[in-house]
């Protein structure tokens, strides 16, 4: 779709800093009918007027409260009059050329559902993320994190899911999913909003020339472990065939048990309790939501499967990435568990 309009949003909360350094580089290369649109959750540091006086043309949405970041791109993108709408994290960067590189999937017809920029960081020196990876008991990761971006050969194609931090689809194809979930609040709506476009038969690609250097941190408080053990059952519950849920069920189950050591021992225990409390409440809802989701399925079992990995290869992973033994166990296992899904619908 040759000359489509663009309209990106931000989420900032408390982003004053950072937008100081990523709406000018927005800013620059917007084309004629491109829009920016900004949505402030609240913040407390002057945000709103930051945003006021670098971008006076984009559209400020202050919601009064934090929404999220689901919330926030929901709102942003309610608004939104381009044909390709692209999230963008408030301190990622676009680099020269990101404009016609984030659109050129949707120019060339490449029929993607939804795509992801490349992520740096380090000033571009190293990778944040090449490409979403999502492991079978629902851990996701930014792939090649931390990795030196210098020799890297990255090629436009799939990928497990697209980050959020700079991700790109089509406003028809976003309104067809019913946007992020907002009860997630933060983490793993990404994850969310990819996997059901694929049960929709849809792919999810990168696009490594519209780059983005990402202030990126890990560590974020403790509340970040309750948020993504919260939201990766949520993900598991709304979007896993129920083929897929059976056979998966006792890795589900050794996984948790496992999490709830590890937390205890990180000293995160109570925030795995307290997502395990928020995930019974939310039980009855998840199960609504999963029917909806899943009369959206066009493709097998196998075929939703394929897209995930039973590797645990990331940085952020500790011992049981570097375990030989623990892989050799979950390469077997999802080897039997594809086997069994190959002549199920």
């Amino acid at each position: 779709m040759p000359g489509s309009r663009v309209s990106v949003v931000v989420v900032t909360y408390n982003s004053r800093e950072a937008v100081g350094r990523t709406l000018p580089a927005v800013l620059d290369q917007l084309d004629d009918g491109d829009e920016l649109i900004v949505v402030d959750n609240a913040s407390a540091d002057g945000t709103p007027a930051a945003v006021a006086e670098l971008a006076p043309a984009a559209r400020l949405i202050e919601t009064g409260a934090n929404l999220g970041f689901a919330g926030g791109c929901n709102a942003g993108a309610q608004v939104a009059g381009g044909e390709l709408l692209v999230l963008l994290n408030p301190d990622a960067v676009p680099q020269p050329g990101f404009r016609e590189a984030i659109a050129r999937p949707l120019a060339d017809g490449r029929g993607w559902a939804a795509w992801m920029g490349l992520v740096t960081s380090d000033g571009g020196r190293t990778l944040n993320t090449r490409g979403g990876v999502i492991h079978f008991t629902g851990i996701a990761w930014a792939g090649g994190a931390e990795e030196p971006l210098r020799g890297a050969a990255i090629e436009p194609g799939e990928v497990g899911f697209a980050s959020g931090a700079c991700l790109a689809i089509p406003i028809e194809r976003w309104r067809e999913a019913g946007g992020m979930p907002e009860e997630f609040f933060l983490y793993h709506e990404d994850v969310d909003l990819s996997l059901r476009l694929r049960l929709a038969g849809g792919s999810v690609g990168i696009e490594p020339a519209a780059r983005v250097d990402h202030d990126y941190e890990f560590a974020k408080g403790p509340a970040k472990w309750r948020y993504l053990e919260r939201n990766r059952w949520a993900v598991i519950l709304r979007t896993c065939p129920l083929a897929l849920l059976v056979l998966l069920a006792p890795a589900l189950l050794a996984t948790e048990l496992a999490l709830i050591v590890i937390s205890i021992a990180g000293g995160w225990g109570r925030q795995k309790a307290l997502a395990t409390l928020d995930l019974l409440r939310w039980l009855p809802r998840l199960l609504r939501e999963r029917r909806r989701i899943q009369a959206t399925r066009t493709v097998s079992a196998g075929e939703f499967a394929r897209h995930l990995t039973p590797a645990l290869d990331s940085a952020y992973l500790g011992r049981a990435a570097g375990s030989r033994a623990l892989g050799g166990a979950l390469r077997a296992y999802w080897s039997l568990v594809l086997a069994l899904l190959g002549s199920r619908r």
